[in-house]
């Protein structure tokens, strides 16, 4: 029986319900995260397959839900009674608790390792270097040129990332990526890109200041935690409206350099884009000792040497 329900939708995005775009990328996560763990194809096939169904719909999702209940999503193509539940779950809250158990079990690198050609010595030097740790943008590095700055990565290895993600992904728009390293090199662009490296120091330094004076949530995270301590300061803030989130990077490759407590990730979901950049301290040339943003660093010279005089707007 359908059930007629009043659902205010909450979200993590900038106040407003997850859009269709969003909860797609959703499922396509969860389906990146089930591959990485080797789960049954056919499943993961699902998430991909529903994520499909949601991009095309001409209704929010949330307001299906709403008006009609989270049966009416089953009667849709692709979606089952367990991926309806999970979209009724992000459009309530904005989380899954399917998802939010896979995050905390595979990292950045066991997903850039599920891609044939890439093994986890080469997955945690992609995550060190380009700070990627989606798919996603893992395909996006491996058009816009990004991927063969990382050692190990030749012609025919590339070649092999991109016929193996060929399946999951179509070919990125590079126009549209919202990765902060862009290849544009118009005015525009550099000021966008000066404009967000400002935000990001400036999340940078407040989660550290806050994190060093014990005034934020900690966390337990379930990767290399086996006493279940909950240790990880999370930070949500604002910057003219834009939505940040920061921590500690609980990554494989920072516990091994010993620079956990050194390397912050910021993550940003609008309407528009998605990112997610690491913050850390330059130990070499010119910005030495300074906090500079993964794949930045001109801009974040360029920031230093001609700090802005007040916050500007992003658009």
């Amino acid at each position: 029986m359908i059930r007629s329900t009043h659902l205010t939708p909450i979200s993590s995005i900038e106040g407003r319900a997850l859009d269709n775009e969003h909860l797609a990328q959703r499922l396509i996560e969860i389906a990146d995260l089930l591959d990485a763990q080797s789960a049954n194809q056919f499943r993961s096939r699902a998430y991909r397959s529903a994520a499909v169904t949601v991009r095309r719909l001409t209704q929010p999702v949330w307001q299906i839900v709403a008006e009609e209940g989270v049966a009416a999503l089953t009667r849709l193509p692709g979606i089952g009674r367990s991926i309806a539940r999970t979209l009724e779950r992000l459009c309530e809250t904005g989380r899954a608790p399917l998802l939010d158990q896979l995050r905390a079990t595979f990292g950045p690198e066991d997903k850039l390792a599920s891609v044939p050609g890439i093994g986890r010595k080469t997955a945690a030097a992609i995550h060190a270097v380009l700070g990627i740790d989606i798919l996603g943008d893992l395909q996006a590095a491996a058009y816009d040129g990004r991927l063969q700055r990382v050692p190990g990565i030749g012609r025919k290895r590339l070649q092999a990332v991109r016929e193996s993600l060929a399946g999951r992904f179509h070919p990125p728009d590079i126009a549209r990526t919202s990765h902060p390293a862009s290849t544009d090199a118009s005015p525009a662009s550099q000021a966008h890109r000066l404009r967000l490296v400002a935000d990001l120091l400036s999340v940078d330094e407040e989660y550290r200041r806050k994190a060093a004076a014990d005034e934020l949530l900690r966390i337990a995270p379930r990767r290399f935690n086996p006493d279940r301590k909950a240790w990880l300061p999370i930070l949500e803030t604002e910057r003219l409206g834009r939505r940040y989130k920061a921590m500690y990077s609980n990554t494989a490759r920072a516990h091994e350099l010993d620079t956990v407590r050194d390397w912050v990730v910021i993550v940003h979901e609008g309407a528009e884009e998605r990112g997610q950049w690491t913050v850390v301290t330059s130990k070499f040339g010119s910005l030495r000792g300074h906090r500079i943003v993964r794949g930045l660093e001109r801009e974040c010279a360029e920031h230093y040497k001609n700090p802005p005089a007040r916050p500007q707007p992003l658009f």
